[in-house]
């Protein structure tokens, strides 16, 4: 069993079934629930996933993403004082932007086992906290 910290953007794929990333992402979820990982995301993930359906005026999107955000099968991490000085070493270390170095730095605070992002930049990136940062290419799971 390991913790897993998925990257806003493998949630949308995943709910809004993406034509290119879609299926692999259910694989990779599949696999998580086979070897019982545990699925966690930051807080901010809620608010950067309903982005697109507020402004779409989909409030459908908005409802399949809050329940599948809510559900039992995800643990929504807060951004805590201990995660911000972890946030504050990521941004003064990393070219990163505001939301990945949250993210990370979220992910860092729980120890998570992978981060799985589709971000490339972040692949090179070697966070103390987080034993590995992954792509959807699939290899690791």
């Amino acid at each position: 069993m390991s913790r897993i910290y998925w990257d806003t953007m493998v949630f949308v794929y995943l709910i809004e079934d993406h034509p290119e990333f879609g299926s692999k992402v259910r694989r990779i979820y599949e696999r998580m629930l086979e070897r019982k990982d545990t699925l966690c995301t930051s807080t901010l993930t809620l608010g950067e996933a309903l982005v697109g359906s507020i402004k779409g005026s989909d409030a459908s999107l908005a409802k399949k993403l809050k329940a599948a955000l809510n559900s039992d099968e995800v643990e929504l991490l807060p951004f805590q004082a201990k995660t911000a000085e972890i946030y504050a070493e990521i941004r003064a270390t990393f070219p990163v932007k505001s939301p990945d170095a949250i993210h990370l730095a979220t992910a860092a605070e729980t120890r998570a086992d992978i981060f799985l992002t589709n971000d490339t930049h972040l692949h090179r990136l070697t966070i103390p906290g987080i034993q590995f940062i992954a792509g959807l290419d699939g290899v690791i799971f």
